[in-house]
């Protein structure tokens, strides 16, 4: 997306304005002294919720790690348990009392909205100097206009999960297009299978990065003003597509984290699945020790009708809060620990940092010896690069909603778009941004 300056500035002005609202004072980046002021070392605080589990290289070993090499700047990790609401909460809470974090994992979808409220630094010098390391798609996820608030960590470019021994059985290949994925929903119907799920609780990121995937950006400026565009011709060739599945009941109506999802996993019945990449790090767990573990496999995303493009669905980066003393070194330990991939692909992230990243057992015993994370780093160098969130996203979860009619048949999933279009307009217009009619 091509923003211009003047929109900078207006962000900037926005910014500095709930700065000034908000009365920050400094934040808690060390008490410990300037390492090149005072020979003391620069302490750096980092917030994140990453899971820590068993098995899992855990955040604090891989700190200590960067600790022991870099005595100048230590880095204190804080693992939050809650919600990511709850955690953005927090964060405005302690940056307003002067003794928030340097560093927080945020969302990619979160950031702008961050920004504008002044949370958020503008790094982009020394953003800049680590670009070359992540994908574009996942750099621009921590881009606001020209500002840049930090690197990238995981990301969840939409992929294709499905069943090859259950495909091979029906004389289908993996799916490369829309057209494909529509063929292939006929021949398994009539087998009573599903090759994908119509998931009305994940509309939201679900159908937006299906967009992205069809080419469409949502949100662009104007001069001052932020333009709106749900509803283009990606959305418009994702609607048909759903619609048709719906219409015709070739696709499993059901939540994604409702029980009807797993079952169907289970008995064989969903043999495909258009999911976000971070899924493959459990989505076959309930096949463990059944005659099906070993089957799926996953591939891209077939073509929407852009190209090798998949679009974004979660992910998030480690931003630089408000009043952070020592951006540079936050920096520098920022694109460390982003780039140490083995350690945080255990973690069961789908990495945004380029490189080789080992596939761990499990996911290697899941998908019968598939490399799985070298087709997912795959599926994150196709990210379409221009598809940015913009502040409010998360008031469109209205989607869901109209999602949730479209399959009960009071509505349609063109009027999801129709839901994204209208809300995004008034997120923007209720936040005092100006929006292009």
């Amino acid at each position: 997306m091509a923003i211009t300056p003047r929109f900078t500035r207006t962000a900037a002005i926005v910014a500095v304005g709930a700065v000034s609202a908000f009365g920050l004072a400094a934040c808690s980046s060390g008490d410990s002294g300037n390492g090149d002021a005072g020979g003391e070392p620069v302490t750096i605080e980092y917030m994140h919720r990453l899971p820590d589990g068993e098995g899992m290289t855990s955040v604090a070993e891989i700190v200590e790690r960067w600790n022991k090499e870099h005595p100048d700047i230590q880095v204190k990790p804080t693992k939050f348990d809650g919600k990511s609401s709850d955690m953005i909460l927090k964060l405005e809470t302690d940056i307003k009392a002067g003794n928030g974090p340097c560093l927080a994992q945020t969302g990619y979808s979160e950031v702008p909205q961050l920004f504008v409220k002044g949370l958020l630094e503008d790094v982009a010098d020394e953003a800049k100097k680590y670009e070359d390391n992540y994908s574009a798609g996942a750099f621009s996820g921590m881009k606001v206009g020209e500002a840049i608030v930090g690197l990238p960590q995981d990301t969840g470019p939409l992929v294709y999960f499905y069943n090859e021994a259950a495909f091979t059985a029906l004389g289908l290949d993996a799916p490369a297009t829309l057209g494909d994925l529509a063929a292939d929903s006929t021949t398994a119907a009539a087998a009573g299978k599903y090759v994908t799920a119509f998931t009305p609780d994940e509309a939201l990121n679900w159908l937006a990065g299906q967009a992205a995937a069809a080419g469409d950006t949502w949100f662009s400026t104007a001069g001052d003003e932020w333009k709106v565009d749900a509803e283009g011709k990606g959305s418009e060739r994702v609607a048909s597509f759903w619609q048709g599945l719906l219409d015709s009941k070739q696709t499993l109506a059901t939540e994604r984290w409702g029980e009807g999802f797993t079952a169907a996993l289970n008995d064989g019945s969903l043999i495909g699945h258009v999911g976000a990449a971070w899924e493959a790090g459990f989505l076959l767990d309930s096949l463990d020790g059944t005659p099906a573990e070993g089957q799926w496999r996953v591939a891209q995303l077939p073509d929407f009708g852009a190209g090798a493009m998949s679009g974004p669905d979660g992910g998030s980066g480690v931003a630089v809060m408000k009043g952070c003393e020592h951006p540079a070194e936050a920096m520098e330990f920022n694109d460390w620990f982003n780039t140490q991939v083995d350690d945080l692909a255990s973690q069961g992230l789908v990495v945004a940092a380029k490189g080789e990243v080992e596939t761990p057992e499990k996911m290697l015993r899941q998908f019968g010896g598939q490399d799985v994370l070298a087709e997912l780093a795959t599926a994150t160098e196709n990210l379409n690069p221009d598809f940015p969130y913009a502040p409010g996203f998360s008031t469109l979860s209205k989607m869901n909603e109209t999602a949730a009619a479209a399959v009960a048949g009071t509505g349609t999933v063109a009027d999801i778009f129709t839901t994204a279009q209208d809300t995004a307009v008034a997120s923007l217009e209720d936040l005092g941004l100006a929006v292009a009619k």
